[in-house]
């Protein structure tokens, strides 16, 4: 008999923490990824580039707690994170462009070139991670993003109409993995 309670509790243990974790609303999922993150480890050493990382981790953990944003996990040279609002999700990308360019300039050691895709849409949330197609699309656009530039998905920019924010229309670029062009936007960052 205790056995069984004991399962019993377990399931439902378990089956809360799904419940709780699996919230099927609209989310912003951003994406951070250092610039040529690979030659700096090998130019200046492995101790030299987790100073390098720390740098971005630093920057782009401020951002979030200054934007309200969620980091769901890091990727190794970059940071992966989700936002309720649309809004909060592009002013905290113009944030972390903005702390880099302000960095660069006081300091004239390696400056920290970063790319940011983002995306909105209905994520699958599992276990605090975030999965399917809203990831993937801005899994891709920041791929796609230049050094120091900022990519957003269509959904993104028309969420942001009216509220300050500017975008440049780049047109549909074709995404690998996407069998459809994608329309995309590239954040405007006033420095």
């Amino acid at each position: 008999m205790r056995r069984i309670r004991r399962r019993q509790r377990r399931c439902i243990v378990k089956h809360t923490a799904w419940s709780h974790e699996r919230d099927p609303g609209i989310r912003t999922v951003l994406f951070t990824d250092i610039v040529g993150s690979t030659e700096v480890t090998q130019r200046l050493g492995d101790d030299a580039a987790i100073a390098f990382l720390q740098v971005h981790d630093t920057i782009v953990r401020d951002a979030l707690g200054a934007t309200g944003g969620r980091e769901v996990k890091h990727t190794g040279d970059g940071i992966m994170a989700s936002f309720v609002s649309t809004v909060a999700a592009v002013r905290c990308a113009i944030r972390i462009q903005r702390a880099l360019a302000e960095r660069e300039q006081a300091n004239k050691e390696v400056p920290v070139k970063v790319r940011i895709g983002a995306a909105a849409g209905e994520p699958v949330e599992n276990h605090l991670d975030l999965f399917r197609s809203t990831v993937q699309l801005a899994a891709r656009l920041c791929a796609h993003a230049e050094p120091e530039q900022g990519l957003v998905s269509n959904a993104v920019a028309e969420l942001c109409l009216g509220k300050g924010l500017t975008f440049q229309d780049l047109g549909e670029v074709l995404l690998k993995g996407f069998d459809r062009p994608v329309r995309v936007h590239a954040v405007q960052v006033a420095r």
